[in-house]
C-alpha cells in the first residue's frame, strides 16, 4: 500500500540525489499502482489543493480535480513532477509568441494523462489543464520549490495576455470545481 510519509521522506532523497529525474521515478513507481496510491490516500470527496509536504526547496500537492474543470494557462517557474492515480488531466502546453504584445502565448502541444501515468515539466513550461472526466481526478503534484510562494504568471483565458498569477483565487476555483 501507498505509504505517505514515506513517500514524502523518498521524495526528499531523490531530490537532493538526483534533482527532478530521481523524484520522476519515484513517482512512476509510486502510480504504476494508482489502487495502491487511491487506497493510502483515500477517495477524492471534492476538488482542492490539499498540501502533503512544503519547504522551500519541495512543495508535494494532492491535486484534485472536479469534473471538466479547466484550469487557465499558467507557469509555476519551477520544474514539476506529476502522477495521476484516479481519473485524468489532459495538458495543453503553450509557448510565448515572440513578437506578441503583453505576453500572449499560442498552444504548442498536447499531452493526456491517466490514472498509472506520470511527466515531467520544466521550469519554464505553460500549461492549462483540463479534467474531461465527469468525474474527480487525482493526482499527486511535486515542485521544485515553494509552490505556494513563488512569483509566476497566469494568462487570461480569452485574450490570453500575461497577468501575474493569483494563488488564493486558484484556490478558490479548485474547492469550487471550477
Amino acid at each position: 500500500m501507498f505509504d505517505l510519509e514515506r513517500f514524502i521522506e523518498e521524495c526528499r532523497l531523490a531530490l537532493a540525489e538526483g534533482g527532478q529525474r530521481a523524484v520522476r521515478e519515484l513517482m512512476a513507481r509510486a502510480v504504476s499502482e494508482p489502487g495502491a496510491v487511491l487506497a493510502g490516500l483515500g477517495a477524492p470527496q471534492a476538488g482542492g489543493l490539499v498540501p502533503l509536504y512544503r519547504s522551500p526547496e519541495l512543495t508535494i500537492l494532492n491535486v484534485i480535480w472536479a469534473p471538466r474543470m479547466t484550469v487557465m494557462p499558467h507557469n509555476h517557474n519551477m520544474w514539476a513532477v506529476i502522477g495521476v492515480y484516479t481519473g485524468g488531466e489532459d495538458n495543453i502546453f503553450w509557448r510565448r509568441l515572440p513578437e506578441g504584445p503583453s505576453g500572449r502565448v499560442e498552444a504548442a502541444g498536447a499531452k493526456s494523462l491517466r490514472a498509472g501515468d506520470c511527466t515531467a515539466l520544466g521550469q519554464d513550461i505553460i500549461h492549462s489543464v483540463t479534467n474531461p472526466l465527469g468525474r474527480l481526478t487525482g493526482a499527486i503534484h511535486v515542485y521544485g520549490g515553494d509552490f505556494f510562494a513563488a512569483a509566476r504568471s497566469e494568462w487570461e483565458p480569452d485574450s490570453l495576455e500575461e497577468r501575474p498569477y493569483d494563488v488564493e483565487k486558484a484556490k478558490r476555483i479548485f474547492a469550487v470545481g471550477g
